[in-house]
């Protein structure tokens, strides 16, 4: 299944999950019933992290064009609070986030493309976060903004422990004064 949000291009996925006695089978990525349904994008780079301690946040990050990412993201271990925020300048949803529950339970992913700063929160211990992307780690055109700046407002969920972050994230930019490499192209 496939989700619109209230944010262009960002949509939730839910493949099927065919289970049994046994567990479940589930097909996580498929490019041909990705692109049946207008998604495009092909994906050359897999990422995965572990993130150990409850309320860890990473993010939120981007690169900028010419390498500009897409991720597909899905949590592979336990419970995450996933954000896109929308940073095309022009955009009529520019500063605006959504985010959704991702967890190994519900199976849920969020496609974020290009143009969108990414970030998450662990919910419980010891989360595993797996995404694919369009292009290949670029470190020299990476970008963020920072987790809670109160012009983006993200209402981050209480994970029920203090912000674990690292310092780059810490002291990340503001949307306020912020120059964005992206354009909106409606």
């Amino acid at each position: 299944m496939i989700e619109d949000t209230p944010l262009e291009g960002v949509k939730v996925i839910t493949p099927k999950r065919h289970g049994d006695h046994r567990g479940f089978f589930s097909e996580s990525y498929s490019r041909k019933a990705l692109a049946e349904a207008g998604i495009d994008v092909e994906f050359v780079q897999d990422n995965h992290s572990l993130s150990q301690a409850v309320g860890t946040v990473r993010g939120l990050h981007f690169q900028a064009p010419p390498r500009a990412q897409d991720k597909l993201v899905r949590c592979g271990r336990g419970a995450l609070f996933d954000v896109a925020v929308d940073i095309r300048t022009g955009s009529p949803t520019y500063g605006q986030w959504f985010g959704a529950e991702l967890s190994f339970e519900n199976g849920r992913q969020l496609l974020v493309p290009a143009g969108f700063a990414h970030g998450f929160m662990t919910l419980q211990p010891d989360t595993e976060i797996v995404y694919k992307c369009s292009d290949y780690y670029a470190p020299e055109t990476e970008g963020d903004l920072l987790w809670n700046d109160a012009d983006i407002a993200i209402e981050w969920p209480d994970a029920g422990a203090d912000p674990v972050l690292s310092q780059k994230d810490a002291v990340a930019a503001t949307l306020k004064g912020f120059v964005s490499p992206f354009s909106y192209r409606g």
